[in-house]
């Protein structure tokens, strides 16, 4: 008799720098957030118009860079602000700079070997 192996999966809470970068790797998001560089303080609506989105769309969009920490709503009368929050993006660029020796080791070759064959 074969004794079964049950795995459990383990329950997975994302942290806040899992959250960023997930919050970063969609294209619709970085342009929120780039407007929101050019032009703090926008309404929801007003960052929804250039974008091919409804306002429901938008939401969900502000609501994933709303859990990362990207950015902050406030709301006075009916109109929703939106505001960007640099702590994340900063924790995200610190952990990136850990790791900034080894890809410029690895151009710094690239960059050898092309100048290298160039001579040939």
């Amino acid at each position: 008799m074969t004794k079964a192996i049950l795995r459990y999966m383990v329950k997975y809470q994302a942290s806040r720098m899992d959250r960023t970068f997930s919050a970063l790797a969609d294209p619709t998001r970085r342009a929120v957030l780039l407007r929101l560089k050019e032009k703090p303080g926008l309404s929801v609506s007003e960052l929804a118009r250039p974008f091919s989105l409804k306002l429901p769309g938008m939401m969900k969009h502000l609501d994933v860079l709303s859990d990362a920490g990207l950015i902050k709503r406030s709301k006075t009368g009916r109109t929703v602000s939106v505001h960007l929050s640099v702590r994340p993006m900063r924790e995200a660029m610190e952990w990136l700079k850990r790791y900034e020796r080894l890809w410029t080791v690895s151009l710094d070759r690239l960059v050898a070997l092309v100048e290298e064959d160039g001579e040939l």
